[in-house]
């Protein structure tokens, strides 16, 4: 997962986000207490390599998008969509009326794309005290090297 989501950082550095590109990937014990919990989904290719993930929790009573990381090579393939998809139907198994994420306004590969996925940016008079917690941990660490946003997605109920 680590390898994966190097990999898939060195695209900051095509939009000029070099501090991002070699930000240190989540840690062991964050990726394996997801798998641990259940809240880790993997994506392959046909020869059984690894090539993306996401982990996600519940933050503010909603699913939270943690992560999605997609390999460089299998970028525009739909592999981050069908993970995203797999966060949202955990969320609804979970009673879970949305899922949120952070994430950076202007990256093509960030915030436009989560708006064709149907994500709406959020004012910060719409996010929970765990979402703006999350928004003040992204700010502390320095990531915040572009504008950077909450966004939400309301779940449709289970069939």
């Amino acid at each position: 997962m680590q390898r994966i989501e190097l990999d898939a950082g060195q695209m900051f550095h095509d939009v000029g986000m070099p501090t991002i590109a070699e930000d240190e990937p989540s840690s062991d014990q964050s990726l394996g207490a997801h798998v641990h919990n259940h809240t880790a989904w993997m994506a392959v290719d046909a020869d059984g390599t690894a090539v993306a993930y996401a982990i996600a929790s519940i933050v503010d009573g909603e699913g939270h998008l943690d992560q999605v990381s997609v390999s460089r090579s299998a970028a525009g393939l739909g592999v981050g969509r069908r993970l995203i998809a797999n966060v949202c139907g955990w969320a609804r198994r979970q009673g879970l009326k949305a899922v949120t994420l952070t994430t950076f306004v202007d990256v093509p590969f960030n915030g436009p794309l989560y708006e064709r996925y149907g994500f709406s940016f959020l004012r910060d008079d719409e996010m929970g005290p765990e979402l703006r917690g999350i928004r003040q941990l992204e700010i502390d660490a320095g990531i915040d090297v572009g504008p950077r946003a909450a966004m939400r997605l309301t779940l449709d109920p289970p069939p």
